[in-house]
């Protein structure tokens, strides 16, 4: 599973966006996002999927690579993400509304 997902915010601005969205992950879904420079680990397992992946930010994207949940599962599983890379990085969206839980 390998995508990218454009941005519009400085660096800085996408990684607290991004901060948040690991923060809602793992309140939400108990899946782990750790952080190490501009990749975060994200680890986990959602419904019956285990999820292994990495974000890494750049100025422009964020590239998300990641084991391949199989072939039922990863249409959801790109939609999933993508849906929530959509909300957190929505330039209309301020980061104090961005959900947490």
């Amino acid at each position: 599973m390998n995508f990218d997902f454009p941005h519009t915010f400085s660096k800085e601005d996408a990684r607290k966006r991004l901060e948040a969205l690991g923060e809602y992950l793992s309140n939400r879904h108990g899946i782990r996002v750790v952080w190490s420079g501009d990749k975060a680990s994200v680890n986990g397992k959602y419904l019956v999927v285990s999820i292994e992946a990495q974000m890494t930010l750049s100025d422009k994207n964020v590239a998300v690579t990641g084991k391949d949940p199989g072939m039922l599962w990863r249409k959801k599983a790109v939609g999933y993400l993508k849906e929530k890379l959509e909300i957190y990085l929505d330039p209309k969206t301020t980061l104090e509304s961005l959900p947490r839980r």
